[in-house]
């Protein structure tokens, strides 16, 4: 049994509650943001307008640079935790995919490995080095 009818079948009045819920949504968060312009308070002060960060006093530009090998660890570490969410998948699975997703997960594995043998070969993960 097919949940939707074929792309054949659709019609523009189909998608009208998709537009009422888009329009609405849009509207509510247009109210939000006036309502609270006009009912949120006004007054400012030298302490208000100051930056705060963790309780800690702002202390030189916050434009200085940052070294890139934090950004690189960065990346690693969400391309690392984004892999392994996939495996999360395989795991509930496992026994209804059988040696052929055990295969898929032993490369997917070992592509993996790869990857992390490659960047700790390029030094990415060295901090204390100039």
């Amino acid at each position: 049994m097919l949940l939707a009818l074929p792309a054949a079948n659709y019609q523009p009045s189909d998608y009208l509650p998709i537009l009422i819920q888009f329009g609405l949504a849009l509207a509510f968060v247009a109210f939000a943001m006036i309502v609270s312009h006009l009912v949120g308070p006004k007054r400012t002060s030298k302490v208000k307008n100051e930056a705060f960060e963790c309780g800690i006093e702002s202390i030189g530009n916050a434009r200085t640079p940052i070294s890139v090998k934090y950004f690189l660890t960065a990346i690693v570490f969400v391309l690392f935790d984004v892999e392994v969410i996939f495996m999360y998948p395989w795991a509930v699975n496992f026994r209804a995919l059988g040696n052929e997703g055990f295969i898929a997960m032993v490369l997917f594995m070992a592509f993996l490995l790869a990857g992390f043998a490659y960047i700790i070969k390029k030094g990415v993960l060295r901090w204390n080095e100039a």
